[in-house]
């Protein structure tokens, strides 16, 4: 855990595709406040786009402990190259990265505490039950406090005061990391949470 797998300003020989746990994106500012902007679980490419772009300009970081299958970029090139409906497989790959963070932009920019933490676990209980790895009413969430507040731009004590405040509400119970959302559509909408960004209703073109 806490590994990272690819550092901004690297030039990555290899994609990286999660096979085991979960990773985030995150950039640093100058001030060293970090802002988290995406997670990524089993299945995920994490790095896609690296395979195009010389230099990352962001880094990828283990949240849990991993296992990683990388990919030579080149390889990836060619098999784009070679194959174009993997190729366009890939771009729709990237097209839903992109959809995801507009949305944790609007999430972070726009929303209030509340809100934006409703989001997250709405969020990220739905994709675990796109992906076929648990339901969206009960997980374990892999976060520290921290790493949500790097997540939400919330203090981890404001984090700590939201999480309670959706608990005292009835909207969800927590042990520990474990999360049970007791009532998912009132969270939906405390969050603002419209799942068609994530686009779990249609596969790839083919």
């Amino acid at each position: 855990a806490n590994e990272s797998i690819v550092r901004e300003g690297d030039t990555p020989e290899s994609c990286c595709v999660l096979l085991t746990g979960y990773a985030y994106r995150h950039k640093t500012a100058g001030n060293g406040g970090r802002q988290i902007f995406s997670i990524h679980m089993k299945g995920d490419v994490v790095d896609l786009h690296n395979s195009l772009l010389r230099r990352a300009d962001h880094s990828i970081q283990a949240l849990t402990a991993t296992e990683l299958a990388l990919i030579p970029v080149q390889s990836i090139r060619r098999l784009a190259i070679d194959h174009p409906k993997v190729g366009q497989a890939m771009w729709y790959e990237t097209l839903v990265d992109a959809a995801i963070f507009r949305e944790w932009t609007l999430n972070v920019g726009r929303r209030d505490a509340r809100a934006r933490t409703a989001h997250l676990l709405c969020e990220f209980g739905v994709r675990l039950r796109g992906a076929g790895f648990g339901s969206h009413t009960h997980y374990e969430l892999p976060m520290t406090q921290e790493q949500l507040g790097d997540a939400l731009a919330l203090t981890s004590v404001h984090v700590n005061r939201t999480l309670k405040a959706l608990e005292v509400d009835g909207l969800i119970e927590r042990d520990k990391r474990a999360v049970r959302v007791v009532n998912f559509a009132e969270l939906a909408s405390v969050g603002d949470f419209d799942d068609a960004y994530l686009h779990l209703d249609r596969a790839a073109p083919s």
